[in-house]
């Protein structure tokens, strides 16, 4: 795990790389990779690396060369299978001068080009100039669990980097707005495609390479998650035998490591599952490591305690307090580079610095819920999409008219929940999935949006890239499209979340759900080893029988509790004041005041804006930081 980041100018520029500028845009991602540091600098190209190193220790450093100084490359990530390449690759006359990963990828990409990609099981970002080519190569992983942005200039110059902020301090852009990704980032955690919220700084996608040659920039992707055809000809029992044992194996492969390592438990099936596979393979206490709140609705404790107890790890907890959850707030959303798409990235910042005193390596269970329809939407959307196509068909428009008027009328506790359903809504994906369960949806943007922001924006559909993903699958059933959908898009925030909060405390993440062999069988299967009636990750919890404690199978999905809601409307109403009512807030001109303030109104009268108010919240201070210079 790294950081990594490169200028490419193009002849047309005329600009040689300086070293002092590398290095400034290097050493910003400095806790990414607090052991070592590097450079290469040659005429109109540069690399930077900072390691925290996992593995290798001793001869691993970055930029690394090839034999014969052709090829160099900076790279963040761990490829698990890189051993295997090693007896093939010196049979072909490749000579090893390390046992890194890092040489392992580049004699592939010697030997391979760019279909190097494909020989390669793990998560990564690296860059490869080709100084014969005068190529530069950049590949990121299937899942994009390592990030990768990128600026291309108007005269061809390339500037790339693990995070934004350190393009911004190469000055690749100078920091605005990018009103077009505003409405995407408003319903949907964050940006759906390979926008971000500066303008024109770019993200590679996950499961995509680029090239760069003579100031032109060439992406393609290598990469794409296919559900179709199923696997058949098995019983449930055999593809649970089948599918524990990739499992077990991923799990094993993402114990490589020459330093200690250990894991997030919150005491779910997710965590737990890890936890299990761990204690079978290794031979000492694991490390485990779990976070929560004082409030008792808004910490797991128990449940970890369980896992803990049951498979005797290392086990160590932190609690933290609300005035410690709004005073790093800020400083998380300068690690984050966007505003935080998630409440739950702050405890996760939190319980990376407590790992960070034990390992330098911890195993995450996210992806999970991406692969086997873990979250209750999957299931409630199947349901109305079912119920509601049949609705349309047996039930005259007039007659849906009138019940859709009606609803309208009934009490406000009744109404906010038939006005989700197919009563009010169209029996289509984006009414009853995207906008249902957006954070702002389409209805509530054009209220938000003030109408100078929706003159800079124009048409503009906020599900547009998310309609794009369902249209690309090869997915038949309907939960796969969903899955599909929320693997490109919300598994990708999920992801950002979980690598720049375990990073900005100088801890690498990994996640052994998000295997790519494990996940193409995982697609395959057919719907009920998913979801079956109300059991969701039927397969996950059969193969856990037996070897999880029964209160772990049985207990009900929390995720990263925070008891933020309360918080807000009580003792810590002063973040509202201050970040989404005050007059330097409401002043941007982004925002329509008066429905900013019934927003926050509706809430201190009880109704639920949270992930709301939290979003404007993390978006005035977002702009402040890089927008406002800080000020």
């Amino acid at each position: 795990m790294c950081g990594i980041n490169g200028i490419v100018y193009s002849e047309k520029s005329g600009q040689t790389v300086d070293a002092d500028a590398l290095i400034a845009m290097r050493d910003v991602l400095q806790y990414r990779g607090p052991d070592e540091a590097g450079i290469f600098v040659e005429h109109n190209v540069g690399l930077g690396h900072r390691r925290l190193s996992i593995v290798d220790l001793k001869t691993g450093q970055q930029p690394m060369f090839n034999n014969d100084r052709s090829c160099v490359i900076t790279y963040n990530g761990e490829v698990y299978n890189h051993a295997d390449y090693r007896l093939e690759l010196t049979a072909k006359g490749y000579r090893y001068r390390t046992h890194s990963d890092t040489e392992a990828i580049l004699h592939l990409y010697e030997e391979y080009g760019a279909e190097c990609v494909h020989k390669l099981r793990g998560m990564f970002a690296f860059a490869i100039w080709n100084k014969n080519k005068r190529e530069l190569f950049i590949a990121r992983d299937r899942f994009g669990v390592k990030p990768l942005y990128y600026v291309h200039d108007d005269d061809g110059s390339l500037f790339f980097a693990s995070e934004i902020k350190s393009l911004l301090v190469a000055q690749a852009v100078r920091p605005e707005l990018n009103y077009s990704a505003l409405p995407d980032q408003l319903a949907n955690h964050g940006t759906s495609y390979d926008e971000t919220l500066f303008a024109g700084v770019m993200r590679l996608l996950p499961g995509h390479f680029l090239k760069w040659k003579d100031g032109n920039v060439k992406i393609e992707k290598y990469w794409d998650l296919g559900f179709e055809p199923k696997h058949k000809d098995r019983t449930d029992a055999e593809f649970v035998e089948e599918w524990l044992e990739m499992f077990r194996k991923s799990v094993e492969l993402r114990l490589m490591s020459d330093v200690p390592l250990g894991m997030f438990l919150s005491g779910g099936i997710d965590s737990s599952a890890i936890a299990a596979m761990m204690a079978q393979i290794v031979d000492q206490p694991i490390k485990t490591f779990s976070v929560g709140f004082a409030e008792r609705e808004a910490n797991e404790f128990e449940f970890a305690r369980i896992v803990s107890k049951a498979f005797k790890t290392d086990h160590h907890e932190i609690v933290i307090s609300p005035e410690q959850f709004f005073k790093e707030l800020p400083n998380l959303v300068w690690h984050e580079d966007e505003p935080l798409g998630f409440e739950a990235s702050i405890p996760l910042y939190f319980v990376s610095k407590l790992a960070e005193r034990h390992v330098k390596v911890v195993l995450t269970g996210e992806g999970s819920d991406e692969i086997l329809g873990g979250y209750g939407r999957y299931a409630k959307t199947l349901a109305l999409l079912n119920y509601g196509e049949k609705y349309e068909s047996y039930t005259p428009r007039f007659l849906r008219d009138a019940v859709r008027s009606g609803v309208g009328t009934l009490p406000n506790s009744v109404n906010r929940k038939l006005k989700r359903t197919f009563l009010t809504l169209d029996a289509n994906i984006e009414d009853l999935y995207f906008d249902n369960f957006a954070i702002f949806n389409k209805s509530m943007q054009a209220k938000l949006l003030s109408e100078e922001t929706k003159s800079r924006i124009g048409e503009s559909n906020p599900y547009h890239y998310l309609q794009n993903w369902i249209a690309e699958t090869d997915a038949e059933d309907l939960l796969d499209k969903l899955l599909y959908a929320d693997t490109k898009t919300y598994l990708h925030e999920l992801l950002m979340k979980q690598d720049q909060m375990s990073m900005a405390a100088s801890v690498e993440s990994r996640v052994p759900f998000l295997d790519h062999k494990l996940v193409e069988y995982t697609a395959k299967l057919p719907e009920r080893m998913k979801i079956r009636g109300r059991t969701t990750k039927w397969i996950l919890r059969e193969a856990m029988k037996g070897i999880l404690p029964g209160e772990i199978l049985d207990r009900p999905k929390m995720g990263f509790p925070v008891p933020l809601g309360r918080w807000l409307r009580n003792e810590f109403r002063h973040i509202i004041d201050e970040f989404v009512v005050s007059e330097r807030a409401l002043a941007r001109g982004i925002f329509e005041p008066d429905f900013v303030r019934k927003l926050v109104a509706s809430h201190n009268a009880g109704e639920d804006h949270t992930t709301r108010l939290f979003r404007l919240v993390n978006f005035e201070i977002w702009h402040r930081q890089f927008i406002d210079g800080g000020a």
